[in-house]
């Protein structure tokens, strides 16, 4: 079943490429039932999930017994495959009125959901690599080929910043396949190098952090982030923010941090002072903004840096934070570049000096985005709220009131957010908008399921945390950050 998860999109992308050549309205009826399926087969994968350790397959895939097809499904990894596969139907109903080679568009999205699961379910250390590096390749083509004016220059630059992390990457990975008898990870657990020399230990985190943190992005390594974002499609846009980012967060996790707990102890100093940077530095500039795309790709910055904050942290309750954290955004983040994808598709630009008054000539559209930017300033009783509180908490019982620095980017996420809906929403009316269409039924398809989402979450936040809890509690043991 877990085998599935990955090869349903992965079979859906193939099939739409083929037969959806010569009709845009097959390409689109195929691309969706795809990304359906694989969501339903996502749900029974996880309704079969029980115990600590998950459900592990493997599948022959060498000889003499030994194979490199090893999937896991665990606490840790359950709500971000729930979030790819959920976000996968979100992106292709978001790229329901692509006019050229839609076939092409829909089945690369697909393509990456296949690899972003991959990388999520992946048990292996081969296995995981390939399906991180899988990733770029449907990526590159989003933004390059269905981006906007400077596609290939962002697209180019996603790529080198990416694969540079990648190449770290894998001679960390190198390492501990040269010196651990198993390259399969503990079920429950994580990547272990039992036999690996503790010497080698603080090379091989930094190494594997240094791939996981281009990913995330944190500050300095972020620069390919704001690009790839304003010039990707709307669909590549809603993956990018909702879950591959998530996969740095969830490498720490689940690779650098147990293989060399040590290291990760001595680097945690390293880690909260880029996370509270990020935090400021990403809204301080989203607030100077005037594209509202770049803004939103801003606030990324800034929020990821809460992820970061919390894994340097790394208490128990704070891992589980950064996994509240990565799931909320990836709604919240999902549904802003939807509806700023959705505003350009009618007017062609972005820029917040052109709008006013949006919340009367599309007051649906108005309250949608208003919702949205609720949630991304942390409003109680949505998403955001919960994960960012906890890693305030978490960290000022670990820094002392430095925290405060970091609870200071809750400030200037309300700052930016209520600015953007004052300045697109309110004011007079921008008369060259007047007859512009509000959302049609089929956009509110794909808004208001990421609506109930963020709800759903900020109501009831165990629905990640519990579900993740038993993997932080046994990672925060090994690194020292109590049970």
């Amino acid at each position: 079943m877990l085998s599935a998860v990955v090869l349903v999109p992965l079979a859906g992308a193939v099939l739409v490429a083929l037969a959806g050549r010569g009709s845009a309205g097959l390409a689109r009826v195929l691309a969706l039932a795809s990304s359906l399926a694989a969501m339903a087969v996502t749900g029974v994968a996880l309704a079969g999930m029980s115990g600590a350790q998950g459900l592990v397959e493997r599948l022959p895939a060498g000889g003499e017994g030994a194979t490199w097809w090893v999937l896991s499904l665990d606490g840790l990894a359950a709500p971000l495959v729930a979030l790819t596969a959920f976000l996968g139907v979100i992106s292709i109903l978001a790229s329901w009125r692509i006019e050229r080679s839609p076939a092409a568009h829909l089945a690369l999205l697909l393509a990456l959901q296949a690899a972003v699961a991959g990388v999520f379910l992946a048990a292996h250390v081969l296995l995981f690599y390939v399906f991180w590096e899988a990733v770029l390749i449907p990526m590159y083509f989003l933004i390059g080929l269905w981006g906007h004016e400077d596609r290939r220059h962002a697209a180019m630059k996603f790529f080198i910043y990416t694969f540079a992390g990648s190449a770290l990457m894998l001679v960390g990975l190198m390492m501990v396949a040269f010196s651990s008898a198993s390259l399969e990870f503990v079920p429950g657990f994580g990547l272990t190098a039992g036999g690996m020399a503790d010497e080698m230990r603080a090379t091989v985190f930094w190494l594997l952090a240094a791939g996981f943190l281009v990913k995330i992005p944190v500050m300095g390594l972020h620069t390919w982030l704001p690009d790839a974002h304003v010039e990707a499609p709307t669909a590549g846009s809603i993956m990018l923010a909702g879950v591959l980012l998530k996969m740095g967060g969830y490498g720490m996790i689940r690779l650098a941090m147990p293989v060399a707990g040590e290291a990760f102890a001595s680097a945690q100093p390293v880690l909260v002072a880029l996370g509270i940077g990020g935090i400021i530095y990403g809204a301080l500039v989203a607030l100077a903004q005037s594209d509202l795309k770049r803004l939103v790709a801003y606030s990324s910055v800034s929020h990821m840096g809460f992820v970061v904050l919390a894994l340097g942290v790394g208490t128990p309750l704070a891992l589980g934070a950064a996994m509240l954290v990565m799931v909320s955004h990836g709604l919240v983040a999902g549904m802003l570049f939807l509806l700023v994808g959705l505003l350009y598709d009618r007017t062609h630009t972005r820029e917040m000096d052109r709008f006013g008054g949006l919340g009367r000539t599309l007051p649906g559209w108005a309250t949608a985005f208003t919702f949205a930017a609720l949630a991304s300033l942390g409003l109680p009783g949505l998403s955001g709220f919960p994960g960012e509180l906890v890693t305030v908490l978490e960290t000022f019982g670990s820094i002392g009131w430095w925290a405060a620095v970091a609870a200071a980017g809750v400030v200037l996420a309300a700052a930016y957010n209520l600015v953007a809906v004052r300045r697109v929403n309110h004011g007079p009316v921008a008369q060259e908008w007047a007859g512009t269409s509000d959302l049609r039924a089929g956009e509110w398809a794909a808004v208001a399921p990421l609506a109930a989402g963020i709800v759903a979450l900020g109501v009831w936040p165990a629905l990640v945390v519990d579900a993740a809890g038993p993997v932080v509690r046994a990672l925060a043991a090994t690194i020292g950050g109590g049970s």
